[in-house]
């Protein structure tokens, strides 16, 4: 009896095999930087999150997904590269993360051209389902026009009306100035003025300087990761930050916030799509997810989660990996999960969701390490993103 059992067992796995082989089964790609600047709380972390994913699916067309991943190690040709030896030759049906909008420009014409569905996460840029919109491709995180628009919108509203930019300098800062700048401008607020530090730079004193004299209430960091943390670290220093300033973020993860420590980070001021404290269901997914990676989730690994998700919703919804068919579905059902509740995929390949002010807490208010965030705002969905109308993305109609 035994030995029927486990020749069952051998039939069943290999039956698994061979309907992978085949492409029968739905392959899911994760791209992304598992070893540099945009690994933090992402990475590795995110495809641990899309095995989550596809084992809360369940059988898709009858069988398991499968999850393969790789690392794009920030360039161009390598990134691309694994993607078009994935499509040709890996049966991978999707390809989900890219950080890295430059990497994401190149997967997102080869999935036009392949006809497979890219769902992008950690590219920011606004282009994606902009000027560069693809019928394939969807853009599920942050981006830098919600970014910018949200961030100034849900600061205004606190009274935050007279803003100062340190910006790192280079396409990314200025952009995300610029458009701050308009929406601050948009919201009744005043730019004081902007000044623009070298990326990786180690001495922003002079810049915070500056800062300081022209009496801001908010001082918005427009560079990201380590330069953010430096940044703020150095403000704190020279006393940047008093009663009435605010400091505000772009590109900062929970990660960043321990290691500055909630004595330094306390009061900054950022946008997410994900909170993990907010209530028993996001408490709950991120339980299983710190079981198997260590600490709970930042919002990368959670919103891709959500999109591979939605997608394999879409996929058994359909009985179909067309992706023609499977994107139809996925723009008609309603997106809503722990982390997102009546979401909606717009015909430019937006989601579209509120996003959450986060606010940095003092160390009195935090219950461990990782409880660094308290809300104390929300940007509605349909003032978060740009609007359709505005974004020249060709497949809207006028």
């Amino acid at each position: 009896m035994r030995r029927l059992g486990l020749l069952a067992a051998l039939v069943s796995a290999l039956g698994a095999q061979a309907a992978l082989a085949d492409g029968v089964g739905v392959k899911i790609g994760v791209l992304n930087d598992q070893a540099s600047i945009y690994a933090v709380d992402s990475g590795l972390e995110t495809v641990e999150a899309v095995k989550m994913a596809a084992e809360d699916a369940g059988l898709v067309l009858g069988h398991k997904v499968e999850v393969v991943s790789a690392d794009h190690q920030q360039k161009s040709d390598i990134g691309v590269g694994i993607a078009r030896e994935w499509f040709d030759n890996k049966q991978v049906d999707v390809i989900a993360d890219v950080p890295n909008s430059a990497i994401g420009f190149g997967v997102q014409a080869l999935s036009t051209q392949k006809k497979k569905i890219a769902l992008f996460v950690g590219a920011m840029s606004a282009d994606i389902y902009g000027s560069k919109c693809s019928p394939y491709a969807v853009q599920w995180g942050l981006d830098t026009w919600s970014l910018s628009h949200a961030l100034a919108k849900a600061i205004l509203a606190r009274g935050g009306k007279r803003w100062f930019f340190i910006g790192a300098d280079y396409t990314f800062g200025k952009s995300l100035v610029a458009e701050t700048s308009d929406a601050v401008k948009a919201g009744g607020g005043t730019v004081l003025r902007a000044v623009y530090a070298p990326l990786g730079g180690s001495d922003f004193s002079s810049f915070i300087l500056q800062a300081q004299a022209a009496d801001p209430q908010v001082v918005a960091l427009a560079n990201s990761s380590a330069d953010t943390v430096a940044t703020l670290k150095q403000a704190k220093e020279f006393g940047l930050g008093g009663k009435d300033q605010s400091f505000a973020a772009y590109v900062i993860f929970q990660s960043h916030i321990k290691e500055m420590t909630l004595p330094v980070a306390q009061g900054l001021l950022v946008v997410n799509p994900f909170l993990w404290t907010k209530d028993e269901e996001t408490r709950a997914f991120s339980k299983r997810f710190s079981d198997r990676v260590g600490h709970p989730p930042d919002w990368d690994p959670v919103m891709t989660y959500s999109a591979v998700l939605h997608y394999l919703k879409a996929v058994n919804a359909v009985g179909s990996k067309d992706a023609d068919k499977v994107m139809a579905k996925m723009r008609e059902m309603p997106v809503n999960d722990f982390a997102t509740k009546n979401g909606h995929l717009r015909p430019d390949g937006r989601l579209e969701r509120d996003l959450y002010l986060l606010e940095v807490k003092a160390p009195s208010e935090s219950t461990g390490p990782y409880d660094v965030y308290k809300l104390v705002g929300t940007v509605p969905a349909k003032e978060a993103f740009r609007p359709m109308s505005e974004g020249g993305c060709p497949l809207v109609k006028p």
